[in-house]
């Protein structure tokens, strides 16, 4: 470990890096949240955190070193948070900053689980109180979603896409209201700098769940006032003037006295996405295509490779593969003195994470266990004939753990027992402790199979569908145009991809999530838990995989799959991503843009509320409002519908304020609309699209 810190530090400082060099980089940190699994290593774990201080910093790198989730980080490493919330976080010294260095943004989507996301109200909400209680940096966790590609995910069963509902989404497009909302937070924060690195905010109680923090120091002031209930809005009273808070939210005063930012009221515009399905185009003219367009290779059951190995007993996978191949062969040959066709169960207890039984060539069963347990026992049904039979079980990880006290030690693959059940007057047979032969990996990896470009490709008997341990090729013409592109990989059992040889991941979409957990609306006022706003809930976990436009050509691109479970790769389609509308709801009791700040002293005016759109693209301008009512509109984006109380002359104004132009802001007020329902707060909803 220390030749791998001081070699990376090396690097950093042999390009002047550091901060101390002149260069971006302001920190460095040792560790990961070790502080969440010390105690399970008793005084070692606490010499090692101590070790590893001492370590780090005698690299000398010029710049802070920081230790997240470790309390008790020797002097002078910084102990910082990560979670969901970190405003009630506390450094273990008076001396050292309050740092938030990972604030997640969303959760990950694991294979079998429904897709989570986080509530911009929400997220906006935890860095307003962080701000507020005195601190000093924070980081998200994601602000780019990403994706799994190859073999890389980090942990079992986390799924390819790792979207993590990010700001900028895993195809790197910005995600609204998330990524503006924030952005408008950052801003309004940034207004109260002088304030907030001048002093120590003083946090007064306003009443039952409201808080108040004042920075103020000679004539600079600035205020967060918040109300953590989770169901009540109220009114305030601060320094002789009211307040609205809703509940679950923090306001932001950079004068102490005006509002620029509720982080309940969004004036960011939202954004619909839509998936476009495009056939697969495959190239014409290739001499190994069939009829289908895809030609084929099947891999071999069992043992095919010269370095397998025999070995008595079972053997624990990841040790025996060093992660060279997701797969591991165990097979075994047994003669059977019984009735042919005499029907036995096939026992067998893994420690995960899948696998598939084979009886004499034949797939026999599957099982998987689940992100929540790694761990499976099954009962497989199996016919065996008199004399030799072979049993072939093909067991795979699908990601490996990272993280966790002796995770090292947890293993996975078949450790057994595997015992023949239900055998003549009722004998079983444990196959435990015989000779098994190995293999690691499958006979096509080592062929290289997955560039397409190698191996005797089949393409004239007949077309394999919803077959187990099939490689199939076929060739391609990019999706036009410059919308990210993904592939949708529904007919298709579960395997990996590669795109002219690149691979983009382990592809599983017959792993539905369960029925139960989702709803309709996520209300964001409390607090945030991976499992509270859920969607997809009986639905594949992951149907759409990303395929970078970078690795892609006009035409002549190839696209290579290994499927182990059985399916049909004529299902297969493309998909591109397009922005399909945008959408405001802004009340008349809205705080202006930020960027309005301060607007109105200067130019004499009252500045109020403002609703803005503006298109995704360059090249593109509003061209069609869908929907537009000043007054009480209700639904959301997509699906917006009229109150009861309604301006009939909003339609015509947004449309004459936004048609033709890249980017609009209309004032929401009965200036602007009239006054459809007096004494009635009122708001302003627009649908609009882009070309």
């Amino acid at each position: 470990m220390k030749r791998f810190t001081a070699k990376i530090v090396d690097m950093i400082k042999e390009e002047n890096l550091y901060a101390s060099q002149g260069g971006p980089v302001i920190l460095s940190q040792i560790e990961n949240e070790y502080g969440n699994i010390d105690s399970a290593y008793g005084a070692a774990g606490k010499s090692y955190i101590k070790w590893a201080a001492t370590m780090a910093t005698s690299l000398d790198t010029g710049v802070p070193w920081v230790m997240c989730q470790q309390a008790d980080a020797p002097d002078p490493i910084i102990n910082t948070c990560n979670g969901f919330y970190c405003d009630q976080f506390t450094p273990n010294s008076n001396t050292k900053p309050k740092m938030w260095t990972e604030n997640w943004s969303g959760w990950f989507l694991p294979f079998g689980g429904a897709v989570p996301y986080r509530p911009v109200e929400d997220l906006a909400f935890a860095v307003a109180r962080f701000f507020q209680r005195g601190g000093t940096f924070q980081n998200y966790y994601m602000y780019h979603g990403g994706t799994n590609f190859d073999r890389t995910s980090g942990g079992p069963f986390i799924a390819t896409s790792y979207d993590y509902d990010a700001p900028i989404d895993e195809y790197g497009i910005i995600r609204q209201p998330k990524w503006g909302h924030l952005k408008e937070v950052h801003k309004a924060i940034k207004l109260c700098e002088e304030a907030l690195i001048a002093t120590d905010p003083t946090i007064t109680s306003l009443g039952p769940n409201l808080e108040a923090a004042v920075y103020k120091t000679g004539s600079v002031c600035a205020a967060f006032l918040a109300n953590v209930d989770t169901k009540s809005d109220v009114t305030v009273n601060f320094s002789g003037n009211s307040y609205h808070l809703p509940a679950w939210s923090v306001s932001i005063l950079p004068d102490c006295k005006n509002v620029v930012l509720n982080t309940a009221k969004i004036n960011s515009a939202s954004a619909i996405s839509s998936f476009t399905t495009e056939s697969l185009k495959e190239d014409i003219g290739s001499s190994e295509a069939s009829s289908t367009g895809w030609s084929w290779i099947s891999e071999p059951v069992g043992i095919s490779k010269a370095d397998s190995f025999p070995q008595t007993g079972l053997l624990e996978q990841i040790n025996t593969t060093a992660d060279k191949s997701d797969y591991l062969w165990y097979s075994l040959s047994i003669d059977y003195k019984g009735d042919a066709g005499s029907q036995t169960v096939l026992h067998i207890e893994s420690l995960g994470h899948a696998l598939h039984a084979f009886i004499n060539g034949k797939l026999a069963g599957s099982q998987t266990g689940n992100s929540g347990k790694y761990k499976f026992t099954v009962d497989i049904p199996v016919t065996l004939v008199a004399g030799k039979n072979t049993i072939d079980l093909l067991s795979l990880t699908v990601g490996l753990q990272n993280y966790g006290a002796f995770f090292d030690t947890w293993g996975a693959g078949i450790t057994g027992p595997v015992i023949l059940k239900g055998l003549a007057n009722g004998n079983t047979l444990d196959l435990s402790y015989q000779k098994w032969t190995y293999q690691v990996g499958l006979k096509g990896e080592d062929l290289g199979l997955s560039s397409g470009s190698s191996g005797q490709w089949n393409s004239q008997s007949t077309f394999p569908k919803n077959q187990p341990l099939i490689w199939y090729k076929t060739t391609f013409a990019a999706p036009s145009g410059s919308d990210p592109v993904a592939i949708d990989f529904t007919g298709m059992g579960k395997g990996e991809a590669w795109v002219n040889g690149q691979s983009i991941g382990r592809y599983w979409p017959t792993y539905v999530a369960s029925d139960a957990g989702c709803t309709d609306s996520c209300n964001y006022r409390g607090p945030y838990s991976a499992s509270k706003c859920r969607r997809n809930c009986g639905k594949p976990s992951q149907t759409l995989y990303h395929v970078p436009r970078s690795w892609l050509k006009p035409s002549g691109n190839i696209l290579v799959l290994f499927e182990e479970k059985g399916g049909d790769p004529t299902q297969i389609s493309f998909v591109t991503k397009q922005t399909e509308s945008l959408c405001a709801h802004v009340s008349d009791s809205h705080p202006p843009p930020v960027d309005l700040w301060n607007s109105d002293t200067e130019s004499g005016r009252k500045v109020g509320p403002v609703l803005s759109l503006t298109c995704p693209h360059d090249n593109q301008v509003i061209s069609s409002i869908k929907f537009a009512s000043y007054g009480t509109p209700l639904g959301t984006c997509g699906n917006f519908y009229h109150g009861r109380c309604s301006s009939n002359k909003a339609l015509s104004i947004v449309q004459k304020a936004c048609i033709g132009s890249s980017s609009c802001s209309v004032g929401v007020s009965s200036e602007t609309f009239g006054n459809p329902c007096r004494g009635v707060a009122k708001s302003l909803a627009v649908e609009a699209t882009c070309a």
